[in-house]
């Protein structure tokens, strides 16, 4: 991904974002990173519901895997409607380490969740945490797959079974190999998976 930035941007997925297949734009590239000083965690979404959204927080001891992304200025709008409920927050480049170097002028950004609030209750949706772990599994192995549960605040949450009828937007599709791997690595960690409402 050398070469000059100049109509470029690139941002940071630690989620969703992570995972190939959900994204809508024509990236020019991307390549699984470490940011520096920051945290992952599982966060309330800004319109009211007990529904969770991973964010980020600022922890100096602490580093999230995830993949780092380039893309076309010009798409920057369809990837800020996407992330409505986060703002985009700009990086120092020197936070990012990744396998591969970024165009020169190419600014870095993260997008965090625009409210940190941690509700008495929080429901994960699993179409949503299916796409974010298998976009782990893919990049990362099994083992980073693992470590994105460890790295991870807010696991205590409910787990919605939604995967019937996939509430989440841009829900994927697990290879029969990947669903036994995910479901094994759920009920390993002890997570509380619930009926989704229906």
């Amino acid at each position: 991904m050398d070469g000059n930035g100049d109509g470029l941007v690139a941002y940071f997925g630690y989620g969703s974002l992570v995972n190939r297949a959900t994204h809508r734009t024509e990236i020019i590239g991307a390549v699984p990173a470490r940011l520096m000083g920051w945290r992952r965690q599982w966060v309330r979404r800004d319109d009211e519901t007990e529904r969770a959204l991973l964010s980020v927080r600022c922890d100096a001891d602490a580093f999230i895997d995830g993949l780092l992304i380039v893309d076309r200025v010009e798409n920057l709008p369809s990837v800020d409607l996407r992330e409505a409920h986060y703002a985009r927050v700009a990086l120092d480049p020197g936070a990012v380490k990744a396998a591969e170097a970024l165009p020169v002028n190419c600014p870095i950004h993260v997008y965090q969740a625009k409210r940190s609030v941690e509700p008495i209750r929080l429901q994960i949706i699993q179409s949503y945490l299916d796409a974010v772990l298998q976009g782990f599994l893919r990049e990362f192995g099994e083992e980073g797959a693992a470590r994105f549960i460890a790295e991870t605040d807010g696991f205590d949450a409910a787990i919605l079974a939604d995967r019937a009828a996939p509430q989440y937007p841009r829900a994927v599709a697990l290879e029969p190999s990947e669903q036994a791997f995910l479901d094994a690595l759920l009920a390993q960690c002890g997570l509380r998976i619930v009926p989704a409402a229906g």
